[in-house]
């Protein structure tokens, strides 16, 4: 990932457009005339060799002849051109190109990159419509008009939506920061772009058109990083699709791409939407509404109609209105006559004077339960609707984060929704409208809780990894794409997830027989066939066996169905098991795929032999901690039945809660598992149990930690080692680390904060701690140094921490001690750590910002190898400290596939 020199891409100083024209219709022309036709104050250049003038100013005939190196260059040449162009344009020094031109073949777009790479040039497309920042007047693209000026940026993977975009925004008054078309996106992507606009001060929310992503790890390591900052929002295309392809595994039928994406989606803390309306729909209510918590909504209204709509449309959303408590019932009684509702939503009757529409606003705005509010107004010929907004603006202001308006009608409500919307309400065309915003809301809110969840692999007791691995070693020796039913359930027990036992026997009647006799009837008796993986499908399971002869008359009749339905399939035997009785139990499946595009993904849902039919099921991307498996259980309908009704008591949900965990640790130890099927699983009062299972894998590597999507919790780097006399464990921080990180800082003192920060303050923000425990170790880290204290408890003694930048190529450090251990080896034992936390990475260099009265750290930092940074001014109070660790020279770069 990298957002080097994204800022002359998307804030240049100076363009030049190559194939400049004034030809009727060419793109080149449309470039030309949308640069010069902006408000954009920069030098503007023209190179084409067949002109020398256009609209009465120079044109070049070659890169040569620009009197400088333009900031961003577009070029709109043919395609056997755009090579050597970017190579002479990275000679002179330009570092930002368009390339809108289209019809690049495969080896022309890698011709184009390998001339970029010398001079680490940008290249935006090809084959896209351009770009444009309102705020600067640029409008570098073929578009057909520009773009307000605004805070919402808006980067798409297809050129038509930018233009129906612009459109769009221009009609309805919204003004965008950046709109950017991706094209091809041969260098720049979705991970460039996030990174960069999540640190962009004109832009307030990110809104994705999404149809592919091409480096999961990258975008999902932007996508967390720029959605802990704004609101990110995504319309993901292709939600239909062409439908799934045949999987030998349930979990591979149900784990269609778009739901992974949705998991992937949520799993960054995005929202996704389902058409550009909603996009903006979605953007305009988290800006008003980001911070507001409230999870019920209260319906106020003048129509009774109004107000059924209103309801209605929060059913189908699964939004919960408020019930009216009884001191607010009370105090509504006393502003409302006796014919109102008296439950919600608030119909204050269609005659309502304006003093009833602001008694009742404040009496909901008093009343903290009553949640979120949306305003309802039809017009009527009792009072101005223009009189009421007015009346209740002194309400409004003070709660802008907590009231919806929805205003009914066209121009005589006009006046009133302005009212609103400039006092900062946000003001939606229907009922139905504003509560699929909230219920946006409440989504985003969701995705956001699951943002700060940074799991390991597993929080379950250790697995025997190494029996695990000998299982799947033993097949791929032999060849076999699937273990066999004893093999799966045996990888099962490695990880601590309860079997029934299994005994495997030979394919003969009498065998059976004896198995049954030793394990004790009543009996299971399943085909074992390596040829064969949905049994129940050829007749090759039968329940409940009683004795010999029901025993006998299975295994008959089975061969038979067998033998009719897959003529062809191998017979390697009979398994037999016991049946275990557990009526209470509801069946569920657990499993495991590799998805094309995000990697090793999770199942869970209403397992049994119909369960593509039931169609129950939630994705989820590992690692998952225990309560990222309680949000993806959560997300299923059997979860209801999980939670009891009538004579069935709850089931004990942390038991599966341990068998997701044990499946994303498998997942992360085992990189030859391609599939797993644990269906059926009972879950029920007791517990959880595995009747039967199915493991494909792969002769190479596809699974692993190293090919999620989201790395997991480095447990590598967590050590134990003695300091002073003291036991002591060095580790990243986590999460859950926040209430002793706030200790830590609260106990060091100001002049040691002032030191590490610049500046002191009394309390830090939950939001800035959050972000000091919540880190993405694809890009940070932060080592704490913890040990016991008096109590027994574990208290944090000095953090040492890093962020890189998103290159790869430089991170900041800073080291803080608690002020009474200073001077005691800690702080060095500290740096140690990082220098070589950052050379593992590949970092070429470590910087930190230290004053120059600060002389503790400047010796330490020096006595670590650091030298000033002699470009560092003066008087600017600060020592720039550096210390080089690799080599410069950039990786070459490789064209998408």
């Amino acid at each position: 990932m990298s957002i080097r020199h994204l800022d002359r891409l998307l804030s240049p100083a100076s363009v030049a457009v190559f194939g400049a024209s004034t030809r009727p219709g060419s793109v080149g022309a449309t470039v030309w005339r949308n640069l010069r036709a902006g408000a954009f104050t920069g030098p503007i250049y023209g190179v084409n060799p067949k002109h020398s003038m256009l609209d009465g100013v120079p044109v070049y005939a070659r890169v040569s002849q620009l009197p400088a190196a333009p900031d961003l260059a577009v070029v709109c040449t043919p395609p056997d051109t755009v090579a050597a162009l970017i190579a002479e344009l990275g000679a002179l020094g330009t570092r930002a190109v368009v390339v809108v031109t289209g019809g690049l073949n495969t080896e022309q777009k890698q011709a184009a990159l390998d001339a970029a790479r010398p001079h680490r040039v940008r290249l935006l497309g090809p084959n896209c419509i351009g770009l444009l920042n309102p705020h600067i007047g640029l409008n570098a693209s073929f578009a057909h008009c520009d773009a307000l000026a605004g805070d919402i940026a808006f980067v798409s993977q297809s050129g038509a939506l930018v233009t129906a975009v612009l459109d769009w925004t221009r009609s309805r008054g919204v003004g965008l920061s950046r709109l950017v078309s991706l094209g091809d996106h041969s260098d720049v992507d979705f991970g460039d772009l996030l990174d960069h606009l999540a640190n962009d001060a004109q832009t307030r929310s990110i809104l994705l058109y999404v149809e592919a992503i091409e480096s999961p790890r990258k975008f999902m390591s932007a996508a967390r990083a720029a959605a802990r900052n704004k609101p990110v929002i995504i319309v993901k295309a292709g939600r239909a699709g062409n439908g799934v392809k045949a999987a030998a595994s349930h979990t591979g039928a149900l784990a269609g791409s778009d739901a992974v994406y949705d998991a992937a989606i949520r799993r960054a803390g995005m929202l996704r939407v389902d058409t550009l309306q909603e996009l903006f729909l979605a953007a305009e209510t988290l800006a008003r509404f980001r911070t507001n918590r409230s999870t019920e909504l209260t319906v106020m209204t003048n129509g009774g109609g109004a107000g059924v709509m209103a309801a209605d449309a929060a059913a189908r959303s699964g939004v919960a209105l408020a019930e009216p408590g009884t001191a607010l019932l009370a105090r509504l009684d006393a502003v409302l006559p006796p014919t109102w509702s008296r439950a919600n939503p608030i119909d204050i009757i269609g005659d309502a004077p304006v003093q009833r529409y602001v008694d009742t606003l404040s009496a909901l705005l008093t009343d903290p339960d009553a949640g979120a509010v949306l305003f309802v107004h039809a017009p009527t010929a009792i009072v101005r609707s223009e009189d009421i907004a007015r009346a209740c603006l002194p309400l409004v202001r003070g709660h802008t984060s907590r009231v919806m308006s929805a205003w009914l009608g066209d121009a005589a409500v006009a006046q009133a929704r302005k009212l609103f919307e400039d006092a900062g309400v946000a003001d939606y065309a229907t009922p139905e409208e504003a509560i699929r915003a909230f219920s946006m809301l409440q989504t985003y809110r969701r995705n956001q809780e699951i943002l700060t969840e940074t799991p390991d692999a597993s929080q379950n007791p250790a697995p025997d990894a190494a029996a695990a691995r000998g299982l799947l070693a033993n097949a791929i020796a032999e060849g076999r794409e699937w273990l066999g039913e004893q093999e799966a359930k045996a990888l099962l027990k490695a990880y601590g997830i309860d079997t029934v036992p299994t005994v495997a026997v030979a394919a003969s009647t009498d065998a059976a027989v004896a198995a049954a006799r030793e394990l004790g009837y009543p009996v299971v008796l399943k085909i074992l066939s390596r040829d064969i993986t949905h049994k129940s499908d050829v007749g090759g399971v039968r329940l409940a066996l009683a004795d010999d002869a029901a025993l006998r008359d299975a295994v008959r009749t089975m061969q038979e169905a067998v033998a009719s339905t897959r003529p062809g399939a191998r017979i390697d035997g009979f398994t037999v098991q016991p049946m275990v009785q557990r009526p209470h139990a509801q069946e569920v499946i657990v499993g495991a795929s590799i998805d094309s595009v995000f990697g090793p993904v999770i199942l869970c849902g209403q397992g049994g032999t119909a369960v593509e039919v039931v169609a129950d099921s939630a994705i989820a991307l590992p690692p998952l901690n225990r309560a990222l498996a309680g949000e993806l259980v959560a997300r299923t309908r059997v979860s209801r039945l999980l939670a009891g009704y009538r004579d069935h008591p709850p089931a004990r949900i942390d038991a599966l809660y341990d068998v997701l965990m044990a499946v994303s640790q498998m997942l992360a130890d085992l990189p030859q598992l391609a599939e797993l099927d644990i269906n059926p699983l009972w879950v029920d009062e007791h517990g959880a149990l595995a009747l039967d299972a199915r493991a494909r894998i792969s002769m190479k590597p596809v699974a692993g930690a190293e090919r999620f999507s989201i790395l997991p919790y480095p447990t590598q780097w967590v050590r134990t080692q003695e300091w002073n006399g003291r036991s002591m464990v060095v580790r990243p921080i986590r999460p859950e680390d926040e209430a002793q990180h706030r200790r830590f800082l609260e106990s060091l003192d100001p002049e040691d904060i002032r030191m590490r920060v610049f500046h002191s303050r009394s309390e830090l923000p939950r939001s800035e701690l959050a972000r000091l425990t919540q880190i993405d170790y694809d890009r940070e880290m932060a080592f704490i140094a913890e040990a016991r204290d008096e109590n027994g408890g574990t208290e944090t003694l000095g953090v040492a921490r890093t962020v890189s930048d998103p290159d790869n190529v430089e991170a900041e450090f800073a080291i803080v001690v608690r002020s009474d251990l200073k001077g005691q080896g800690l702080g060095t034992l500290l740096f140690e750590r990082l220098i070589e936390h950052a050379k593992h990475r590949g970092l070429e260099r470590l910087v930190g910002l230290v004053l120059r009265e600060n002389t503790r750290m400047l010796k330490l930092s020096r006595a670590m190898g650091f030298e000033a940074d002699a470009a560092e001014p003066v008087d600017s109070g600060l020592r720039r400290m550096v210390r080089h660790l690799a080599d410069t020279t950039p990786a070459p770069a490789r064209l998408r596939s």
